[in-house]
This record gives structure tokens, sequence and C-alpha cells, in this order.
């Protein structure tokens, strides 16, 4: 069983990830919480190794598709290279309640956001 749910969230994750550019946080954190029993640390970093070949070939094939600005991809990488050392620290220090809160808190603003408030 957990390796059918393991291929099923591999599946769901890449499809995400190309249609919609998401698949680390939004997608994989919560399928590894509740799916795989995973405690929210060990998620998030799960999240974090997958998105690495992922995010390379959705790169690329956007790239070949003319659909990636590659000064502003530089750009937001390398901050965001720094930005993520610094979440890992806070997220090692956070009880794993605490984390899953600011998580949902997070994914709740994103949905009202899109869903009211994007054009």
């Amino acid at each position: 069983m957990k390796w059918i749910a393991i291929i099923l969230i591999g599946v769901a994750a890449g499809v995400l990830s190309g249609l919609l550019g998401i698949g680390g946080g939004t997608v994989l954190v919560p399928l590894f919480l509740y799916i795989m029993k995973m405690d929210i640390h060990t998620a998030t970093g799960t999240s974090l190794a997958v998105i690495i070949p992922t995010t390379i070939i959705g790169a690329l094939s956007h790239h070949f598709a003319g659909q990636v600005d590659w000064k502003a991809a530089l750009i937001v990488a390398i901050l965001a290279a720094i930005g993520v050392y610094a979440g890992v620290k806070l997220n090692v220090m956070m009880p794993p309640q605490m984390l899953q809160k600011v998580f949902a808190v997070f994914l709740f603003f994103i949905a009202v956001q899109l869903f009211f408030f994007h054009k």
C-alpha cells in the first residue's frame, strides 16, 4: 500500500506541478501528511528534495515553449536560496502543531487571494 501511495503522490505532484506550477508545498506536504502519515517537519524536507528533478524538467519544458523569464527566475532563485536557509532554521525550531497551523493559514490565504482577487 505504501508504494502505491508513493506512486500516486508522485504522479499527482508531477501533473499539478506542470499544469499549475505547484507541487512542493501546496501538493506534496498535505499528501505526505495525510496519506503517508509523515510529521510536518519530514513532509517539508521530503517535499524540498522531491522538487529538484521536477523543477528542472518543468522549467526546461516551459523554456522550450517560450514561457520562462530567465532573468526574473535567476534573481528569484538566488534570493530564494538564501531565504530557504532561514526558513529551514525556523522550521526546525517550531513545534509541529504550530508549523502545521502556519502552513494551513498560508494555504488559506493563497486560496482566498486566487479565488477572489486574482485577475
